[in-house]
């Protein structure tokens, strides 16, 4: 393994349908409206606040490193040689895993060593040049990501 001092940064997929779902859990919000106005004030910034989080997520990969920032805030980090597998997630439910990831479509990057999490889940963009990037730091890794081709996938999306 050579030693890398070049950072490449993956910005994180964003599905409009994973954003609408999430939002549409404020809905049994709405009929409290009526009665105070600080309530939508606040679901409102609740809304704003979380749209502008998922857009700022992004990946860097630094040295050994796998970097997860929020705009400029660390989000953690993984050696990627600890890095055993990248396979294909669907992962539907949210969890402090999954808040990485603003889309339905995502990588599960499974992790053994002195891994504090058994697997991180992300959702970089181009996502085949990710995988070829980590591969390059860990030819280790088991890649098991098909890349499939249909009428429901529209550049690099399902739908």
């Amino acid at each position: 393994m050579e030693n890398r001092k070049i950072k490449k940064v993956f910005r994180s997929r964003i599905s409009v349908l994973f954003i609408l779902l999430w939002l549409a859990m404020l809905i049994p919000i709405i009929p409290a409206l009526k009665y105070t106005m600080a309530i939508g004030l606040w679901i409102i910034g609740v809304i704003l606040f979380t749209v502008f989080l998922y857009c700022g997520i992004h990946y860097v990969i630094s040295d050994d490193k796998l970097y997860i920032k929020i705009w400029t805030i660390p989000g953690g980090s993984v050696n990627i040689s600890d890095i055993i597998s990248i396979e294909r997630s669907y992962y539907l439910f949210f969890s402090s895993i999954s808040l990485t990831a603003a889309s339905f479509k995502k990588l599960r990057a499974e992790l053994g060593g002195r891994a504090k999490l058994p697997y991180i889940l992300i959702s970089p963009v181009k996502e085949q040049e990710f995988i070829k990037e980590l591969l390059a730091v860990n030819p280790d890794i088991y890649v098991h990501v098909p890349v499939k081709k249909g009428i429901w996938r529209i550049q690099d999306w399902d739908i």
